[in-house]
């Protein structure tokens, strides 16, 4: 879980936390490795959109081959497909990160698609993220009385 307050923290590269960041990841023995923080690098969001104060933490994540980020801030559901730094897709090494931000104030709607988009929903719920030894399931799972729903799985690296 990393601070995406940026203004408050910096998220910088060579800050404090991302250089924590990095020596954890470092450290890290795990098969799969899943990260999460509030605003978003990549989001077709209508009200916030893309975030470059986080391409840090992308970049020290991609290069160790995280696997999830998980995102909020945008009053939205949107789930990429895996992509680089620089929303690039690779299907291979890249990141698949999900924009959940489906809770509490409403929904906002989306703006410009972002490239690797390929999910969006303007549902209320909540998002059920199931870790394996070798990957992960995941499921979007819609308030009471609405339909939209996403679900698969994926492989770590």
């Amino acid at each position: 879980m990393l601070n995406s307050n940026c203004s408050f923290v910096s998220c910088a590269a060579g800050s404090a936390q991302e250089q924590w960041l990095r020596a954890d990841l470092a450290a890290n023995t795990a098969f799969c490795t899943v990260a999460m923080f509030h605003h978003p690098r990549f989001s077709s969001g209508a009200s916030h959109s893309n975030n470059t104060t986080v391409a840090p933490f992308w970049a020290a994540l991609y290069q160790y081959n995280a696997d999830v980020i998980l995102n909020g801030h945008d009053h939205g559901y949107e789930r990429f497909a895996r992509q680089n730094t620089s929303a690039v897709a690779d299907p291979t090494r890249g990141i698949q990160e999900f924009v959940v931000g489906t809770g509490g104030v409403g929904i906002s709607g989306f703006g410009t698609v972002q490239p690797n988009s390929q999910v969006r929903g303007t549902t209320l719920g909540v998002m059920r993220l199931t870790l394996k030894p070798t990957g992960y399931d995941f499921q979007f799972v819609p308030v009471a009385g609405q339909s939209f729903s996403d679900a698969g799985s994926g492989s770590c690296h």
